[in-house]
Protein backbone atom coordinates (compact mmCIF):
# COMPACT_ATOMS: atom_id res chain seq x y z
CA UNK A 1 0.00 0.00 0.00
CA UNK A 2 2.71 2.24 0.20
CA UNK A 3 3.57 2.57 -2.97
CA UNK A 4 0.69 4.06 -4.52
CA UNK A 5 0.75 6.43 -1.04
CA UNK A 6 4.22 7.51 -2.48
CA UNK A 7 2.76 8.26 -5.93
CA UNK A 8 -0.08 10.06 -4.63
CA UNK A 9 1.89 12.22 -2.60
CA UNK A 10 5.14 13.08 -4.95
CA UNK A 11 2.49 14.20 -7.69
CA UNK A 12 0.51 16.58 -5.24
CA UNK A 13 3.40 17.97 -4.14
CA UNK A 14 5.18 18.70 -7.34
CA UNK A 15 1.54 19.82 -8.19
CA UNK A 16 0.58 22.36 -5.39
CA UNK A 17 3.26 21.70 -2.72
CA UNK A 18 1.47 23.51 0.59
CA UNK A 19 -0.28 26.83 -0.69
CA UNK A 20 0.03 29.92 1.06
CA UNK A 21 -3.54 30.45 1.61
CA UNK A 22 -3.91 26.91 3.75
CA UNK A 23 -0.51 27.87 5.50
CA UNK A 24 -2.28 31.17 6.90
CA UNK A 25 -5.08 29.44 7.77
CA UNK A 26 -3.92 26.20 9.56
CA UNK A 27 -0.12 26.01 9.56
CA UNK A 28 1.97 23.41 8.48
CA UNK A 29 1.94 19.85 10.15
CA UNK A 30 5.72 20.22 10.57
CA UNK A 31 4.96 23.46 13.14
CA UNK A 32 3.26 20.68 15.62
CA UNK A 33 6.96 19.47 15.97
CA UNK A 34 9.25 22.42 15.35
CA UNK A 35 6.32 23.49 19.15
CA UNK A 36 6.99 20.36 20.55
CA UNK A 37 11.22 20.84 20.31
CA UNK A 38 11.07 24.22 21.43
CA UNK A 39 9.04 23.26 24.18
CA UNK A 40 11.76 20.40 24.84
CA UNK A 41 14.74 22.92 24.59
CA UNK A 42 13.59 25.90 26.79
CA UNK A 43 12.56 23.39 29.75
CA UNK A 44 15.54 21.00 29.12
CA UNK A 45 18.62 22.62 27.91
CA UNK A 46 20.27 24.51 30.68
CA UNK A 47 23.28 25.79 30.28
CA UNK A 48 23.88 25.65 34.39
CA UNK A 49 23.43 21.98 33.97
CA UNK A 50 26.68 19.46 32.98
CA UNK A 51 27.17 18.45 29.47
CA UNK A 52 26.09 14.80 29.97
CA UNK A 53 22.66 16.11 31.26
CA UNK A 54 22.14 17.89 28.13
CA UNK A 55 23.13 15.28 26.34
CA UNK A 56 20.88 12.91 28.06
CA UNK A 57 17.64 15.12 27.76
CA UNK A 58 19.00 15.65 24.15
CA UNK A 59 18.34 11.97 23.69
CA UNK A 60 14.90 12.24 25.47
CA UNK A 61 13.57 14.95 23.33
CA UNK A 62 14.41 12.24 19.91
CA UNK A 63 12.60 9.83 21.57
CA UNK A 64 9.73 11.68 22.70
CA UNK A 65 9.64 13.11 18.74
CA UNK A 66 9.89 9.68 17.53
CA UNK A 67 7.10 8.58 19.76
CA UNK A 68 4.75 11.03 19.23
CA UNK A 69 5.69 11.39 14.98
CA UNK A 70 6.17 7.04 14.30
CA UNK A 71 3.53 6.48 16.96
CA UNK A 72 0.80 8.71 16.02
CA UNK A 73 1.82 7.88 12.20
CA UNK A 74 0.96 4.42 12.89
CA UNK A 75 -2.14 4.88 14.75
CA UNK A 76 -3.72 6.62 12.48
CA UNK A 77 -2.41 4.30 9.17
CA UNK A 78 -4.01 1.46 11.41
CA UNK A 79 -6.90 3.34 11.69
CA UNK A 80 -7.67 4.27 8.32
CA UNK A 81 -6.91 1.23 6.74
CA UNK A 82 -9.43 -0.54 9.72
CA UNK A 83 -11.86 1.33 8.21
CA UNK A 84 -11.49 1.97 4.88
CA UNK A 85 -9.29 -1.21 4.18
CA UNK A 86 -7.18 -1.24 0.36
CA UNK A 87 -9.52 1.93 0.06
CA UNK A 88 -7.97 4.03 2.44
CA UNK A 89 -4.82 4.51 0.80
CA UNK A 90 -5.97 8.02 -1.07
CA UNK A 91 -6.24 9.88 2.61
CA UNK A 92 -3.07 7.97 3.67
CA UNK A 93 -1.44 10.31 0.30
CA UNK A 94 -3.25 13.44 1.55
CA UNK A 95 -1.69 12.58 5.08
CA UNK A 96 1.83 11.87 4.09
CA UNK A 97 2.34 14.62 1.20
CA UNK A 98 3.01 17.63 3.36
CA UNK A 99 6.01 15.57 4.44
CA UNK A 100 7.65 16.07 0.81
CA UNK A 101 8.86 19.86 0.20
CA UNK A 102 9.95 19.92 -3.69
CA UNK A 103 7.33 22.66 -4.87
CA UNK A 104 8.24 24.94 -2.00
CA UNK A 105 11.91 24.13 -2.13
CA UNK A 106 11.71 25.19 -5.61
CA UNK A 107 9.92 27.95 -5.52
CA UNK A 108 12.10 29.44 -2.79
CA UNK A 109 15.09 28.65 -5.27
CA UNK A 110 13.42 30.45 -8.37
CA UNK A 111 13.20 33.75 -6.28
CA UNK A 112 16.66 33.90 -5.76
CA UNK A 113 17.48 32.96 -9.57
CA UNK A 114 14.72 35.45 -10.81
CA UNK A 115 16.25 38.59 -8.37
CA UNK A 116 19.76 37.81 -9.78
CA UNK A 117 18.15 37.61 -13.27
CA UNK A 118 16.65 41.03 -13.17
CA UNK A 119 20.01 42.55 -11.61
CA UNK A 120 18.69 43.07 -7.94
CA UNK A 121 21.25 41.36 -6.10
CA UNK A 122 19.70 42.75 -2.49
CA UNK A 123 16.39 40.87 -3.18
CA UNK A 124 18.82 38.50 -4.44
CA UNK A 125 20.48 37.82 -0.85
CA UNK A 126 17.25 38.24 1.21
CA UNK A 127 15.65 35.51 -0.46
CA UNK A 128 18.54 33.17 -0.13
CA UNK A 129 18.62 34.37 3.27
CA UNK A 130 15.41 32.41 3.69
CA UNK A 131 17.24 28.53 2.72
CA UNK A 132 20.77 29.13 3.96
CA UNK A 133 22.08 29.33 7.36
CA UNK A 134 25.13 31.27 6.10
CA UNK A 135 25.44 35.04 6.59
CA UNK A 136 24.42 36.58 2.93
CA UNK A 137 24.27 40.71 3.65
CA UNK A 138 28.12 40.49 2.19
CA UNK A 139 27.76 37.87 -0.75
CA UNK A 140 28.45 38.57 -4.31
CA UNK A 141 26.26 37.43 -7.11
CA UNK A 142 28.33 34.00 -7.66
CA UNK A 143 28.31 33.19 -3.80
CA UNK A 144 24.22 33.66 -4.10
CA UNK A 145 24.00 31.59 -6.40
CA UNK A 146 26.56 29.38 -4.59
CA UNK A 147 24.57 29.29 -1.74
CA UNK A 148 21.04 28.12 -3.78
CA UNK A 149 22.69 25.29 -5.54
CA UNK A 150 24.00 23.83 -2.70
CA UNK A 151 21.22 24.53 -0.34
CA UNK A 152 18.66 23.24 -3.31
CA UNK A 153 21.27 19.77 -3.67
CA UNK A 154 20.98 19.33 -0.31
CA UNK A 155 17.54 19.90 0.55
CA UNK A 156 16.43 18.05 -2.55
CA UNK A 157 17.79 14.60 -0.30
CA UNK A 158 16.46 16.22 2.94
CA UNK A 159 12.84 17.58 1.42
CA UNK A 160 12.13 14.70 -1.24
CA UNK A 161 14.06 11.38 -1.41
CA UNK A 162 14.69 10.70 2.26
CA UNK A 163 10.77 11.34 2.92
CA UNK A 164 9.93 9.45 0.16
CA UNK A 165 12.67 6.80 1.43
CA UNK A 166 11.19 6.27 4.27
CA UNK A 167 7.45 6.52 3.47
CA UNK A 168 8.33 3.17 0.92
CA UNK A 169 9.78 1.49 3.98
CA UNK A 170 7.76 2.12 6.87
CA UNK A 171 4.54 4.03 5.24
CA UNK A 172 3.01 7.14 7.32
CA UNK A 173 4.97 6.35 10.53
CA UNK A 174 8.16 6.54 8.59
CA UNK A 175 7.97 9.76 6.37
CA UNK A 176 6.72 11.60 9.91
CA UNK A 177 9.04 10.56 11.91
CA UNK A 178 11.47 11.16 9.53
CA UNK A 179 10.13 14.59 9.25
CA UNK A 180 10.01 14.90 12.88
CA UNK A 181 13.90 14.07 13.35
CA UNK A 182 14.91 16.57 10.59
CA UNK A 183 12.73 19.06 12.05
CA UNK A 184 15.12 19.02 14.84
CA UNK A 185 18.69 18.88 13.06
CA UNK A 186 17.48 22.18 11.53
CA UNK A 187 16.54 23.58 14.98
CA UNK A 188 18.80 22.57 17.30
CA UNK A 189 21.52 20.18 15.72
CA UNK A 190 24.02 23.01 15.22
CA UNK A 191 27.45 23.19 16.87
CA UNK A 192 27.60 26.15 18.58
CA UNK A 193 27.44 27.41 22.18
CA UNK A 194 23.72 26.87 22.83
CA UNK A 195 22.97 23.45 21.09
CA UNK A 196 25.89 21.22 20.81
CA UNK A 197 25.69 19.25 23.71
CA UNK A 198 21.51 19.25 23.65
CA UNK A 199 20.93 19.01 19.90
CA UNK A 200 24.08 15.82 19.07
CA UNK A 201 21.52 13.15 19.40
CA UNK A 202 19.18 14.80 16.40
CA UNK A 203 22.02 15.97 14.73
CA UNK A 204 23.67 11.96 14.70
CA UNK A 205 20.44 10.15 14.52
CA UNK A 206 19.18 12.91 11.15
CA UNK A 207 22.61 11.87 9.39
CA UNK A 208 21.82 8.53 10.18
CA UNK A 209 18.37 8.59 8.55
CA UNK A 210 20.21 10.60 5.80
CA UNK A 211 22.50 7.90 5.13
CA UNK A 212 21.54 6.06 2.32
CA UNK A 213 18.92 8.65 0.79
CA UNK A 214 22.03 10.77 0.47
CA UNK A 215 23.66 8.75 -1.87
CA UNK A 216 20.86 7.63 -3.23
CA UNK A 217 20.43 11.12 -4.49
CA UNK A 218 23.61 11.52 -5.43
CA UNK A 219 24.24 8.73 -7.67
CA UNK A 220 21.04 9.72 -9.55
CA UNK A 221 22.31 13.11 -9.95
CA UNK A 222 25.48 11.76 -11.55
CA UNK A 223 23.39 9.08 -13.61
CA UNK A 224 20.86 11.57 -15.38
CA UNK A 225 23.68 14.36 -15.52
CA UNK A 226 26.01 12.09 -17.49
CA UNK A 227 28.82 11.56 -14.56
CA UNK A 228 29.04 8.70 -13.73
CA UNK A 229 32.52 8.29 -14.84
CA UNK A 230 33.39 10.46 -12.20
CA UNK A 231 32.15 8.78 -9.63
CA UNK A 232 35.70 8.47 -7.81
CA UNK A 233 35.81 12.05 -8.03
CA UNK A 234 32.05 12.74 -6.60
CA UNK A 235 32.97 10.32 -3.69
CA UNK A 236 36.35 11.83 -2.74
CA UNK A 237 34.87 15.31 -2.65
CA UNK A 238 32.12 14.06 -0.76
CA UNK A 239 34.27 12.31 1.81
CA UNK A 240 35.89 15.41 2.00
CA UNK A 241 32.68 17.50 3.04
CA UNK A 242 31.77 18.71 6.39
CA UNK A 243 28.43 16.97 6.42
CA UNK A 244 28.96 13.42 6.13
CA UNK A 245 25.73 13.42 3.84
CA UNK A 246 25.27 16.63 2.22
CA UNK A 247 28.61 16.03 0.28
CA UNK A 248 27.02 13.69 -2.12
CA UNK A 249 24.37 15.67 -3.64
CA UNK A 250 26.68 18.93 -3.74
CA UNK A 251 29.58 16.67 -5.43
CA UNK A 252 27.18 15.20 -7.92
CA UNK A 253 26.02 18.51 -9.03
CA UNK A 254 29.01 20.05 -9.29
CA UNK A 255 30.39 17.73 -11.83
CA UNK A 256 27.08 17.87 -13.60
CA UNK A 257 27.33 21.83 -13.68
CA UNK A 258 30.99 22.00 -13.73
CA UNK A 259 30.74 24.16 -11.14
CA UNK A 260 32.71 24.52 -7.60
CA UNK A 261 30.86 24.63 -4.49
CA UNK A 262 31.09 24.73 -0.70
CA UNK A 263 34.52 26.77 0.16
CA UNK A 264 34.71 29.58 2.73
CA UNK A 265 31.59 31.28 4.16
CA UNK A 266 31.09 32.65 7.37
CA UNK A 267 28.60 32.19 10.07
CA UNK A 268 27.49 34.91 12.39
CA UNK A 269 30.14 36.72 12.00
CA UNK A 270 33.21 34.04 11.77
CA UNK A 271 34.81 33.16 8.28
CA UNK A 272 34.91 29.27 7.84
CA UNK A 273 37.71 27.94 6.05
CA UNK A 274 35.48 24.58 4.39
CA UNK A 275 36.98 22.64 1.29
CA UNK A 276 35.88 23.68 -2.11
CA UNK A 277 33.91 20.62 -3.42
CA UNK A 278 35.02 20.34 -7.70
CA UNK A 279 38.09 22.75 -6.75
CA UNK A 280 39.42 24.20 -9.80
CA UNK A 281 36.00 24.67 -11.48
CA UNK A 282 34.60 27.51 -12.45
CA UNK A 283 33.14 29.84 -9.46
CA UNK A 284 31.41 32.58 -11.96
CA UNK A 285 28.08 31.86 -12.00
CA UNK A 286 24.27 32.97 -12.07
CA UNK A 287 20.95 32.64 -12.04
CA UNK A 288 21.64 30.07 -15.64
CA UNK A 289 23.29 28.14 -13.20
CA UNK A 290 20.43 27.51 -10.83
CA UNK A 291 18.00 26.87 -13.49
CA UNK A 292 20.22 24.39 -14.83
CA UNK A 293 20.40 22.66 -11.11
CA UNK A 294 16.57 23.00 -10.87
CA UNK A 295 16.36 21.18 -14.14
CA UNK A 296 18.62 18.86 -13.46
CA UNK A 297 16.51 17.73 -10.14
CA UNK A 298 13.22 17.41 -11.98
CA UNK A 299 14.87 14.92 -13.53
CA UNK A 300 15.39 13.05 -10.43
CA UNK A 301 11.76 13.80 -9.66
CA UNK A 302 10.96 11.95 -12.59
CA UNK A 303 13.19 9.28 -12.04
CA UNK A 304 11.80 8.65 -8.10
CA UNK A 305 8.16 9.01 -9.43
CA UNK A 306 9.10 6.12 -12.46
CA UNK A 307 11.14 3.93 -9.61
CA UNK A 308 8.21 4.39 -6.99
CA UNK A 309 5.61 3.36 -10.13
CA UNK A 310 8.36 0.01 -10.42
CA UNK A 311 7.65 -1.32 -7.28
CA UNK A 312 4.25 -0.75 -7.10
CA UNK A 313 4.16 -2.49 -10.44
CA UNK A 314 6.37 -5.44 -8.70
CA UNK A 315 4.63 -5.63 -5.41
CA UNK A 316 0.94 -5.89 -7.33
CA UNK A 317 2.42 -8.98 -9.14
CA UNK A 318 1.72 -12.42 -7.44
CA UNK A 319 3.93 -14.80 -5.94
CA UNK A 320 4.59 -18.16 -6.88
Amino acid sequence: MAEPVALVALMLDAAIGWPAWLYARIGHPVGFFARLIDTCEARWNRHQWPDATRRTLGIATVLLLLIVAAGGGWIVQAAILRVCGPYGWPLLALLAFPALAQRSLFDHVRAVAQALAAGDLPRARQQVARIVGRDTDALDASGVARAAIESLAESFCDGIAAPLFWLLLLGLPGVWAYKAINTADSMIGYRNTKYERFGTAAARFDDLLNLIPARLTGLAIAVLGGQLSKWSAIRRDARQHRSPNAGWPEAAMARTLDLALAGPRTYDGQLRQLAWVNDGARQEIGAQEIDACVAILWRVWALALVVTFGVALFSALPLG
